[in-house]
């Protein structure tokens, strides 16, 4: 597979921007997402620098707002509308020790928020985009580290951890994953997700005063096998521990949790929209 489209989230630090720079250097036309203005002209700079393809857009959004995740899909889908990859890269991480509990604009848990929930409606609305673009990919950066969603309390208002918060938020990606793969069979978009590798040296990382264990090569290489290897052309609805396909924690195949989660999704998402309309 040749993508010419590729639109990555987070794509101005860690992974992303990674991915943004290999991509580009290979020719690849590459979409910048990211919050900051500053952070995506300097990515960009970064990639001219290199000899990259320029990039055929920078988008700007706050995933922690869903009136913004919603602006993007429009912009998107105004600006490219035959994508070929999207990759669900931006995330927040653990926190610094000690923190406490965060919520988004639209006062959801903001793991929960920035880490799935922006990224399944962003899906969502871009569908018709990979539809068209079609063979195209879906690839959500995800974690090994996971912890299944209690379903009596989903926001962890009670006994918050934010480790406990990124690994619900790491699991209920996954379970979008194999929801939205059996969805789209047989439409030539394909969607899995990965765990890249373990604790990168990236900024999460560091923040929370953790050890790098792998670079940021170890995970780009395991991230670009699933956005371009043609070996996985007809492969979707898989969760990979870097390159070798894995099982999930059990909450992932169970039907009836993911309905439970698709359902808690949907009425989050419109309860954000409709507050803002």
């Amino acid at each position: 597979m040749s993508p010419t489209t590729v639109l990555i989230t987070g794509a101005t630090d860690g992974l992303g921007r990674w991915l943004a720079l290999r991509l580009a250097t290979s020719g690849v036309g590459v979409v910048l997402h990211g919050r900051n203005p500053a952070r995506l002209d300097e990515t960009a700079r970064e990639i001219r620098a290199e000899g990259g393809r320029e990039p055929l857009g920078v988008v700007r959004a706050d995933l922690a707002d869903l009136g913004q995740v919603d602006r993007l899909a429009d912009e998107v889908l105004a600006r490219f509308p035959g994508l070929d990859v999207l990759v669900n890269n931006a995330a927040v991480g653990f926190g610094e020790p000690g923190a406490g509990r965060e919520l988004s604009a639209d006062g959801i848990e903001l793991r929960f928020a920035v880490n799935y929930l922006a990224g399944y409606h962003l899906t969502r609305r871009l569908l018709p985009a990979l539809q068209k673009a079609a063979p195209a990919r879906i690839v959500n950066v995800t974690s090994v580290g996971q912890a299944p969603i209690d379903f009596a309390d989903p926001m962890l208002d009670h006994g918050y951890d934010g480790y406990r918060a990124y690994r619900q938020s790491k699991l209920a990606q996954i379970m979008f994953t194999i929801d939205v793969a059996e969805e789209l069979r047989g439409t030539g978009v394909t969607a899995n997700a990965l765990h890249p590798a373990t604790l990168m040296a990236t900024s999460m990382v560091r923040e929370a005063e953790l050890t790098p264990l792998s670079t940021l090569h170890d995970g780009g290489e395991a991230t670009l096998r699933l956005i371009a290897d043609p070996a996985l052309a007809e492969v979707s609805g898989v969760y990979f521990d870097q390159t070798m396909e894995a099982t999930p924690k059990p909450q992932a195949l169970d039907p009836a949790a993911r309905r439970q989660l698709r359902e808690l999704s949907d009425a989050l998402v419109e309860r954000a929209l409709a507050a803002r309309r």
